[in-house]
């Protein structure tokens, strides 16, 4: 999704100078670290420019959430640029996915036990691929039990946490491009391009995946590449980022 005709050119916020005040608007591309969370992101972000280059009550936020299990591009916008946060959340995202098969685990990642499911090893990188492109499309896709959806005012993982029986309607989502890169016979790991809508979950993406091959599948890695017009080739990691506030505050 473009910008609105009355926002100023993308690159007048990319650039980064120390003359430049960031309270007229910046947009801060960082490669977020595992075990991270998007909000931690912004937090020293924020802290570092409030406490070591004297912004004040400076905002910041980001355009998407990243879960702390995945790597990768966060858009973090800063000051003036806050306002267009909402447009740029709304654009396609695209990961470099690694999907597990043949076991599956109740959040559909790392970050619940990991329980055997079906046979994988008479899967061939064709019967893979097939399986994948057939997802691509616009679908209606459940949500992970362990998500942030709210089910009657709470949220959907602390109720899951609880061991409470709950479910989750479809919404609709895009998958654009589902693709298989490279395929580890031996361990059952396929590793995927895949370009989305907003609001898909990666995790659902690996469940639907395993069903369909019935041999059970969960998300074992992921990284974010790129988020709408801005890819992971231009962003910096934190401490770079720390680097340069140091530099700049003297």
């Amino acid at each position: 999704m473009p910008f609105s005709s009355s926002a100023p050119d993308v690159a007048d916020f990319l650039l980064l100078s120390p003359q430049k005040n960031l309270a007229n608007g910046h947009i801060l591309l960082i490669d977020k670290p595992l075990a991270w969370t998007s909000f931690d992101v912004v937090g020293k972000v924020r802290y570092l420019l409030r406490h070591r280059l004297g912004y004040g009550k400076l905002k910041v936020g980001h355009a998407g959430t990243l879960d702390p299990l995945a790597t990768g591009l966060v858009v973090v916008c800063i000051g003036k640029a806050t306002k267009f946060a909402g447009e740029l959340t709304n654009e396609d995202k695209r990961y470099v996915a690694s999907f597990t098969l043949g076991a599956r685990t109740p959040s559909h990642d790392l970050e619940t036990p990991v329980a055997r499911g079906g046979d994988f090893e008479h899967f061939s990188e064709e019967d893979i691929r097939r399986a994948m492109r057939s997802m691509e499309g616009e679908v209606m896709q459940v949500p992970p039990l362990f998500s942030a959806k709210r089910v009657e005012g709470k949220r959907a993982y602390a109720l899951a946490r609880l061991g409470e029986e709950i479910s989750l309607p479809p919404v609709p989502v895009a998958i654009h491009r589902f693709q298989l890169l490279s395929y580890d016979p031996l361990n059952g790991v396929a590793v995927a391009d895949i370009l989305c809508s907003k609001g898909t979950y990666i995790r659902s993406i690996a469940r639907d995946l395993g069903e369909k091959l019935g041999c059970g599948a969960y998300l074992s890695a992921l990284r974010r590449t790129a988020s709408g017009r801005f890819t992971l080739d231009d962003a910096v990691s934190i401490t770079d980022f720390e680097g340069w506030v140091e530099l700049v505050a003297g």
